[in-house]
């Protein structure tokens, strides 16, 4: 069976290299650009594990990720962010809520996230 991942990213290239990376490991992909459409597309989709950026139009993931946990089946899916935002400099709510992993994108290649998630899902 393979796995279902949502990447929920603004960065049209980011996002397409990340879907690409995924697909060719054999996971089943479904993206969004913003965090008010990434909640509809999750909703539809249930991933298994999202890749959530924070600084998004529309809707942060910080918020998305807000509104995803106040839901029964979004309260524990697992969630790697994947930003450029320092840990020092994320919001503080974020660690209320749950989070599997926080990656710089800058610090890691596609193919250490790629790993990351393969990791996550066991």
């Amino acid at each position: 069976m393979a796995y279902r991942i949502a990447v929920i990213e603004d960065e049209l290239p980011i996002q397409q290299m990340y879907r690409f990376k995924l697909e060719h490991e054999g996971f089943i992909v479904a993206t969004a650009d913003d965090g008010r459409t990434g909640l509809v597309v999750v909703e539809q989709f249930r991933p298994d594990l999202i890749l959530l950026d924070l600084r998004m139009p529309n809707m942060s993931g910080d918020e998305m990720l807000l509104h995803l946990r106040a839901t029964d089946w979004g309260a524990t899916v697992r969630v790697i962010i994947l930003t450029n935002i320092s840990r020092d400099e994320a919001p503080q709510a974020l660690r209320l809520l749950n989070v599997h992993s926080y990656v710089v994108k800058a610090h890691h290649t596609p193919a250490q996230v790629v790993e990351m998630v393969q990791l996550a899902l066991g």
